[in-house]
């Protein structure tokens, strides 16, 4: 019997998404080529791995074997890969940083260009997403992220306070009564922007919900509505103007993190210091403490 490694990732893939369209899609594979070798594998380990039903397929006592063999082989794969990384003698090579999209395009870019500037061997690999990413197996090598507490098995370095208040533009003035509102749907955050919406719309109404924290903003400034923006984000943009203090309610922390493996790789490490310098060079910002200018 002969099942190679990709063989044992199609079976995951298969068994965690629930069918074999999906499955294909996510290893960047067709359709056809995904049924032939389910069926080629089946006919290796003469069982099968699958019961097909109308609502998708559903692994058999043996898949379910095989997609955990699939998960600890990868775990193993992406531990040696971390030790091999943590080896590395100068700041070089690829690195894979994840934050929201609104921080990488705001306050990280600039950072990014600075630390290329000091070290120009490192490639930096930016994936820009809302959802948080698995560190542990290096879907990302650092993380910058937004969250009350830090995961416990990473390694975290709180960098600041992110401060929230409700944003409108100048030209609309102070009153928030009766205002159109723009916010986050109850995916976000744990719906913790819509509560804060609904308990603060009053006569208002919401013209417009996002997925994202993403596009808050430019929602803000092109007059759709008023909104909870970061601070960071709402005092930097001079057609924007505070309607209120930062709200406690809404305040979280922002964290680098890694995992305790790649602590001490040189690019991680060169990325985290240089980053937590920066960021905190920021802090009055990102906290709601910085003067705005007139």
């Amino acid at each position: 019997m002969s099942v190679a490694w990709d063989d044992f990732r199609l079976v995951r893939a298969i068994a965690e998404l629930g069918g074999l369209t999906r499955a294909a899609a996510h290893l960047g594979i067709n359709h056809s080529t995904a049924f032939r070798r389910l069926s080629a594998i089946e006919a290796a380990v003469e069982t099968r791995l699958f019961e097909r039903l109308r609502t998708g397929y559903v692994a058999t006592p043996a898949g379910l074997a095989m997609a955990a063999a699939a998960e600890r082989m990868e775990d193993e794969v992406a531990g040696v890969l971390r030790a091999v990384a943590g080896q590395a003698a100068a700041p070089a090579g690829n690195l894979r940083v994840t934050a929201a999209a609104s921080f990488v395009s705001g306050a990280l870019m600039p950072v990014f260009a600075a630390f290329r500037a000091r070290h120009s061997g490192v490639t930096l690999d930016v994936v820009a997403a809302q959802e948080a990413l698995n560190l542990s197996r290096r879907d990302a090598d650092v993380a910058v992220r937004a969250s009350l507490t830090a995961p416990p098995n990473l390694v975290a370095r709180r960098v600041a306070c992110i401060a929230w208040a409700l944003y409108g533009r100048v030209e609309d003035g102070t009153d928030t009564a009766d205002r159109d509102w723009v916010t986050p749907d109850e995916s976000v955050g744990g719906g913790v922007f819509a509560r804060f919406t609904d308990s603060r719309i009053g006569r208002g109404r919401v013209a417009m919900r996002l997925n994202s924290v993403h596009g808050l903003a430019e929602a803000v400034a092109a007059g759709i509505g008023i909104a909870a923006l970061p601070c960071i984000e709402g005092d930097r943009d001079p057609t924007l103007m505070r309607l209120g203090q930062p709200e406690p309610e809404l305040e979280t922390n922002l964290w680098l993190l890694t995992h305790p493996d790649l602590r001490n790789a040189p690019r991680v490490r060169a990325f985290l210091d240089f980053c937590a310098e920066r960021l905190a060079a920021l802090r009055p910002l990102i906290e709601g403490r910085a003067e705005r200018s007139p």
